[in-house]
């Protein structure tokens, strides 16, 4: 049992699993949004925000120690210069994870992971559309029966209706003459 054991594996040996979370996070601070499987962006969450944490603070001692992590100059430069700038009076919490559905491929569960001061595109439309219990009745004819539900049709529809009401007098017509 797993009892207390913090953290994913992600099927890695612990080298690989460290490579993997400083190629993820330089990544996620150098594109500020990155798609990836659901467990990498939970894991990399907590591995991510205390570099941020630290990086608001510039000398000499934290960037020798974020980059110690990172191992890319490119981003600790990037993570100060702008990253450290928009979170400086953030508190903590500088990613957000967004669940996709899963990938095509494999099923595998896909999550998009992004600096949430960084967030120029809102999230796709997140309210679910209300289900309806009758099929084919619309919200707008809500009185009178059949006088609203006529407004509601087609040209085509109309027509359609007038054209079989007028073969069924006619057919009550001629049943009623013999």
């Amino acid at each position: 049992m797993r009892h207390l054991v913090k953290g994913r594996k992600l099927s890695r040996t612990p080298a690989h699993r460290k490579a993997t979370l400083n190629s993820l996070s330089v990544a996620l601070i150098k594109e500020h949004r990155i798609v990836t499987t659901e467990a990498k962006a939970k894991e990399l969450r907590p591995y991510v925000e205390p570099i941020i944490t630290k990086a608001k603070e510039d000398n000499g001692h934290n960037r020798r120690q974020i980059f110690s992590k990172l191992q890319d100059k490119q981003a600790v430069s990037h993570l100060f210069d702008e990253v450290a700038q928009k979170a400086k009076d953030r508190p903590g919490g500088y990613t957000r994870v967004i669940k996709i559905g899963n990938r095509s491929g494999d099923g595998a569960k896909m999550a998009v992971i992004e600096l949430v001061d960084y967030n120029d595109i809102k999230p796709e439309n997140t309210q679910k559309k209300s289900r309806t219990r009758r099929a084919g009745r619309s919200k707008k004819s809500t009185s009178s029966g059949s006088g609203a539900q006529t407004e509601n049709r087609t040209e085509a529809e109309k027509s359609e209706v007038s054209d079989s009401a007028n073969k069924e007098t006619s057919a009550n017509s001629s049943s009623e003459e013999e």
